[in-house]
């Protein structure tokens, strides 16, 4: 997540993931270019896109409506909708015809499956038959944006207490307590993929008077300022790891699972607008991890608007004219 983003680089994919990974390759192919847009239209059509109101989220929401607009769609934006159950509920129920969201997400918290899947293409396809049955949402090729959980900390305070894993981290939080402490959002604390489970998995033992809850953008200058905790609650997407110098714990028992970002659309919205597919499938390949830093540093750590960075991104990579 870094200072002054050069878009141009974007138009060849970023093929190297520079966040979090989880050492498994990811489905929806790695980046490539722009050749084969714009293959449909979609003159007349009327569609409802949503999106959860952190920054990814606004950034893919306008990518999304700025590109079926440069097919003739007319879109009716409604970026910004609170939390995962929120636009999950609005695209059950019609309001949205479609959102971008996450293989983890989906399987763990929408379709409340407890199974851990160790792979990446087989947790998307169980995802994409169950929802397609039980709801009539399909969830689109994904992306190889794997935008996981993650536990970050100061490079320089990892350095100090000699801590690169997540083993580690449990290890220091029975040593000593007081420098474990943790920062982390509601939604983490309240998911069984969050605290809860990677607490669990790893025997992390941080007492409560060392855990902060913080809104997800607050975490990570209290992480780069320890205060009001050394740890933190990260996503291996966000552009502000590198801005601020901070440093990933390794994930060494594979606890999380993974994010790929895919695009969910109604199944009557889908057999409506056919071509959305087609439409789309450019944009997901050029979708990777480092692109999706490079993306959201763009607007946390250089001040852009979401609808600037995606209208500039899809000029850049041909996408769009």
């Amino acid at each position: 997540m870094r200072k002054n983003l050069i878009l141009t680089t974007l138009c060849v994919g970023v093929l190297t993931l520079t966040g979090c990974s989880l050492g498994a390759s990811a489905p929806g192919g790695s980046g490539g270019s722009a050749e084969g847009s714009g293959t449909g239209t979609l003159d007349g059509a009327t569609i409802a896109v949503g999106s959860k109101q952190f920054t990814e989220q606004l950034v893919l929401c306008e990518i999304a409506a700025q590109r079926l607009e440069s097919q003739g769609a007319t879109i009716k934006r409604n970026c910004g909708i609170s939390g995962t159950a929120s636009v999950r509920a609005a695209e059950l129920s019609g309001d949205v015809g479609m959102y971008w969201e996450y293989t983890g997400t989906g399987w763990i918290t929408n379709l409340k499956q407890t199974e851990v899947i160790a792979d990446a293409t087989q947790q998307y396809e169980k995802v994409r038959d169950m929802d397609l049955s039980q709801n009539q949402i399909t969830w689109l090729p994904p992306a190889e944006a794997n935008n996981t959980y993650a536990i970050a900390i100061k490079t320089e305070t990892a350095k100090k207490l000699k801590v690169t894993t997540l083993s580690d981290y449990a290890a220091l939080s029975m040593k000593d307590p007081k420098q474990a402490s943790f920062c982390g959002a509601a939604e983490f604390f309240g998911r069984d993929d969050g605290w809860s489970g990677v607490t669990k998995a790893y025997g992390i033992t941080v007492p409560q008077a060392e855990v902060a809850t913080l809104e997800e953008g607050a975490i990570y200058n209290s992480i780069s300022t320890g205060n009001p905790c050394n740890f933190g609650e990260v996503f291996a997407t966000d552009g502000r790891i590198a801005a601020l110098g901070l440093t990933v714990l390794k994930d060494d028992k594979n606890f999380f699972p993974f994010y790929n970002l895919s695009l969910t659309v109604r199944q009557d919205v889908l057999k409506k607008y056919p071509t959305i597919e087609d439409v789309m499938a450019p944009v997901t390949k050029l979708l990777t991890t480092g692109t999706m830093q490079k993306l959201n540093a763009s607007v946390d750590v250089d001040g852009k608007t979401p609808k600037a960075v995606a209208t500039a991104w899809l000029k850049e990579t041909g996408l769009n004219k």
